[in-house]
């Protein structure tokens, strides 16, 4: 799982822009931890969500394939790696990393250069403490291959330690979130069964399909015969959930 982040996205991000799209209640956290911020630079952009209208915004990304599906109104972007940004010191008020640091190759380097560029940084991650591969129905009970326990990846403990005086929000993610990040369907299992959905997911286009196959295989059984829903009815009773995603808000 150590393969750079551009020809990780070639691969698993060709139905990115359909399916990650930005959700009104994450997107308004994400600005309000800007502040006053007028000059923004998005790292590992992807397609551009969540990037703010009402300021000046520079986007950067290692893959074309993300680049290529980039709205024609979005920010100027720049290819590039967190490790090595293009830009002098201080050149933004703030800059963005939103579930993009556990795909970096060196992240005590990116998350000096997020600081190098910007006296602000905001970080879209997750805690392993909070939510591990046991917490979530999905890899407990179907796809314990996708659990990502030995990728390692970098989540909360580490950019918490590359960052200075930081604090943290919990992210609640909404039954109906328009992000289709990994969890977002905690309450929509039928989703998990959609192949673009799942290539969308790095987590799960990064798992070869037949190793898949047989979790999938019980989902769809479980899911036709009533079981899923009937072993998991308490999940109707939230309109949101803790599932682990933090915002971590550092700097000035």
């Amino acid at each position: 799982m150590s393969a750079s982040p551009s020809p990780r996205y070639d691969t698993v991000g060709r139905t990115y822009a359909e399916y990650r799209r930005p959700d009104p209640q994450i997107d308004a956290q994400i600005h309000a931890a800007l502040g006053d911020a007028d000059h923004v630079l998005n790292v590992g952009a992807g397609t551009g969500s969540y990037e703010p209208t009402d300021r000046a915004v520079v986007a950067l990304e290692p893959s074309p394939v993300m680049i290529a599906q980039r709205p024609p109104d979005a920010a100027p972007v720049v290819r590039g790696r967190a490790e090595t940004l293009p830009f002098p010191d201080g050149a933004f008020d703030a800059v963005l990393a939103l579930l993009t640091v556990h795909h970096w190759d060196d992240v005590d380097a990116g998350l000096r250069e997020l600081q190098r560029v910007a006296p602000r940084q905001v970080v879209l991650t997750w805690d392993p403490v909070a939510m591990d591969a046991n917490s979530f129905w999905l890899t407990r009970e179907y796809l314990p291959e996708a659990s990502g326990e030995d990728w390692g990846f970098a989540a909360l403990p580490e950019i918490l330690a590359g960052l200075a005086d930081a604090r943290v929000e919990t992210v609640p993610v909404p039954h109906d979130c328009r992000d289709g990040f990994f969890r977002a369907y905690w309450r929509r299992p039928e989703a998990y069964l959609d192949p673009d959905v799942r290539g969308s997911i790095s987590a799960l286009a990064l798992v070869d399909d037949e190793l898949l196959a047989p979790g999938l295989a019980r989902l769809r059984a479980d899911l036709e015969s009533g079981a899923w829903h009937a072993h998991h009815a308490d999940l109707f009773e939230h309109d949101a959930l803790d599932l682990g995603y933090r915002l971590v808000i550092a700097g000035a």
